[in-house]
């Protein structure tokens, strides 16, 4: 078994690298999606898909408030029969797509948003119900969903392990009120940490918190006290998101001033400290923003090699096809990407006409499928071998990324990369700038300037 991932801070090599570049939850990126592929399309990869495992993921968009920084899919409103209406239509996706994945056992599912708990427990239950009835629910398996500590009272715990949940992610994003206040998230403090209590007594196995920095009035010294109070609540995993202001892209962030947002430098130095505190703390590096205990399972597939990365993140599931179900959702099944409808009132439309509501994706090509096992090798591990690669894929590695292993020439010389024994290691300082080294292998990144379409990296 590996050891665990160890990383290194070097300002000046983080700061030569600090360029735009896609996260791989998926290659090719959603950007390569377009509206020529169909229904038929998915169909065929169902049908040649090799796996009988799936992940479920169920978008459910409702927010009761605006988050100022929020780039998510989502509906802001506080009337609840907007639910009920997006139920119904979920509903009929649910049963229109079921009966295609009967040889398939579920062995994970999670909810995400938008705010899935902006659902009542009656609504909750309702959906979940009708899910378990519609498809093969493994005895065992991952079932998380995110939650909204502002809105709810502690017994939705009680509706959530009813349902069938055992894994809970909690949005803080920050503990600081002057932070809070700027992004319209006021929450109430002492209620997250009777929240994490109770799910910790109750029995859900994985507890996750999200935070986020580079937040308006975040310095390095306000986020350190978060860590802190974070380190209290002792949560099982950590997602440290870098926040990216785009307020053409996204109108709700033209409410964040930008002279009240963090310097590059503080937000270097954010999370620099947040490293090394989590890491000091006895938390293992997964990779880019993801944060560990060594006994939970995301970090034991990592030592073992086994970890993989899907358009929900790292995962636990490596032999999986995942369903996206609800607005926007994603689908990665066998070779193929598909996207439902991004807004609303076009996924009613797309139901109402033809019960599905797919929206555009992409079938992948021999090469797309090499390069995706590449990528995903090096953002899991942060090692390749290249003769492993070779039995599995029908290659000669040198040969076939010529091109590529010269593009990462520049990480080599500065001491980010080595190659040796046809071993591809990153080393711990290279290993944040794990997105950057993976961008070698991406042809469409390579023959498309697209840079400004992306968040830094760091």
């Amino acid at each position: 078994m590996k050891q665990p991932t160890q990383i290194s801070w070097d300002q000046s090599m983080i700061e030569k690298y600090n360029y735009s570049g896609p996260r791989y939850t998926s290659y090719p990126t959603a950007l390569e999606f377009d509206d020529t592929f169909t229904e038929q399309n998915l169909l065929t990869a169902i049908e040649n898909s090799k796996s009988d495992k799936l992940s479920l993921y169920i978008h459910i968009p409702f927010c009761a408030k605006l988050c100022y920084y929020c780039g998510c899919n989502k509906v802001i409103t506080r009337h609840q029969h907007k639910a009920d209406q997006y139920i119904e239509y979920l509903s009929q996706e649910i049963i229109k797509r079921a009966p295609l994945f009967k040889h398939y056992s579920v062995t994970q599912m999670h909810w995400g948003g938008g705010t899935p708990t902006f659902l009542n427990p009656e609504q909750i239950l309702k959906l979940t119900s009708l899910i378990k009835a519609n498809f093969n629910f493994a005895e065992e398996g991952e079932y998380s969903i995110e939650v909204d500590p502002r809105e709810i009272e502690l017994s939705m715990l009680d509706t959530l392990k009813e349902a069938g949940f055992n894994r809970i992610s909690i949005g803080v994003q920050d503990f600081n009120k002057e932070v809070q206040i700027a992004v319209n998230r006021e929450q109430d403090e002492q209620f997250i940490f009777d929240l994490m209590a109770k799910a910790k007594a109750m029995g859900f196995v994985s507890t996750n918190i999200d935070l986020i920095y580079g937040l308006p009035h975040q310095t390095p010294e306000t986020f350190a006290v978060t860590m802190q109070r974070v380190l209290d609540l002792s949560p099982d995993r950590l997602s440290v998101f870098n926040y990216a202001h785009l307020p053409a892209r996204f109108a709700a962030q033209r409410k964040i001033k930008d002279e009240h947002l963090p310097s590059p430098k503080q937000k270097l130095e954010m999370l620099h400290q947040t490293i090394e505190t989590l890491t000091g703390a006895g938390y293992q590096y997964i990779g880019m923003d993801h944060f560990a205990k060594p006994d939970d399972e995301l970090a034991k597939l990592q030592r073992e090699g086994r970890l993989h990365r899907n358009f929900q993140g790292y995962t636990t599931q490596e032999e999986c096809d995942l369903l996206g179900l609800g607005v926007s959702s994603i689908s990665q099944i066998g070779d193929c990407y598909a996207q439902n409808q991004k807004d609303i009132r076009p996924y009613y439309e797309a139901i109402d006409k033809e019960g599905h509501a797919l929206w555009k994706g992409c079938s992948l090509n021999r090469d797309d499928e090499i390069r995706r096992v590449v990528i995903k090798q090096l953002i899991c591990h942060f090692e390749l071998d290249m003769a492993k690669i070779d039995e599995k894929l029908g290659i000669n590695f040198e040969t076939y990324f010529a091109e590529d292993l010269k593009l990462m020439q520049t990480f080599i010389d500065d001491k980010l990369v080595e190659i040796v024994n046809r071993q591809i290691t990153i080393s711990p300082t290279g290993r944040l700038l794990i997105r950057n080294i993976c961008m070698c292998f991406d042809l469409y990144y390579r023959q498309k300037a697209r840079q400004q379409q992306f968040s830094r990296v760091i």
